[in-house]
């Protein structure tokens, strides 16, 4: 006998908790308890007789029958959420999310999957710009929600994370002690940029800039060919680059909060950036 049918709520949070790698996140994400979560878990893997979670205090990961329950736990979640799209007979819902290019790291292709994994029908427009740019689109209503630095003095939004900066370089870069530092940034206004010179300016140290990027893509660039220092989030620093603040006797950077901002009207946009907060979240652990 094949016994009673799985629960989705139940298979959704094992989905979350495989994503996420935290029964802490998908709680958040699911704006529950860890402990309800911890519960449906132990649930499911009565249901199913078989551990699906490898758990130690430090770790979550899939065992082996989790690992092949997935694909088919992510299948059930989207023909359950197809099946409601059809009943309702609307178009596809749609979110509108702008990530600030500071923060857009080499984790968004994960990101992005785990929020097509959450819910394929929902239609995602995704734009990496300028904090400051993104938070007037935002003021506008031109996007639903958007992951920002702070900044300008707004108290508003949620902190997702404070992201530690500092100066990055190639190990091949040089730099001799009394020369202007050679400098690589985003256009102005950046704030990330006006830290970095400020901080600068008020050690006291001369610097040029002699690369400006228009995205943190082409920052990395410069940095890899060796061609300047660029303040710059660890998580987002090109491979291979070295922090050289203490070698060049540079200032420290201060940490920056990443703060979301949201309108959301609709259940299914909430809940995917419900999501997405919880697997910003995580990138501090």
């Amino acid at each position: 006998m094949i016994g009673p049918a799985l629960d989705i709520d139940t298979v959704r949070a094992f989905v979350l908790v495989a994503d996420l790698r935290s029964f802490t996140r998908a709680a958040e994400a699911m704006e529950t308890s860890q402990a309800a979560v911890s519960l449906k878990l132990k649930r499911l893997e009565e249901r199913l007789d078989c551990r699906l979670l490898e758990r130690t205090p430090r770790q979550v990961r899939l065992s082996g029958h989790g690992g092949v329950f997935l694909p088919a736990a992510r299948q059930l979640l989207d023909t359950h959420d197809r099946a409601l799209t059809g009943l309702a007979g609307r178009p596809p819902a749609r979110l509108k999310l702008g990530i600030s290019d500071h923060v857009a790291g080499p984790e968004l292709p994960s990101l992005l999957g785990r929020m097509n994994a959450h819910d394929p029908t929902l239609v995602l427009e995704i734009r990496v710009a300028a904090s400051n740019e993104l938070i007037g689109l935002h003021d506008r209503g031109d996007l639903d929600a958007v992951i920002v630095r702070r900044g300008d003095g707004r108290a508003d939004g949620e902190k997702l994370l404070a992201e530690p900066f500092g100066w990055y370089a190639s190990p091949a870069f040089r730099h001799m002690p009394g020369e202007p530092l050679r400098l690589a940034s985003l256009a102005a206004p950046c704030g990330i940029r006006a830290m970095a010179l400020n901080a600068l300016d008020g050690a006291g140290l001369a610097w040029t800039e002699v690369f400006v990027g228009g995205g943190v893509l082409a920052l990395g660039a410069a940095v890899t060919a060796g061609l300047a220092v660029a303040a710059l989030a660890r998580r987002v620093a090109p491979p291979g680059s070295v922090e050289v603040g203490a070698e060049f006797g540079l200032p420290l950077l201060p940490e920056v909060d990443i703060m979301l901002h949201a309108r959301l009207a609709d259940r299914r946009s909430r809940d995917m950036v419900k999501t997405l907060s919880a697997a910003f979240r995580s990138l501090a652990a």
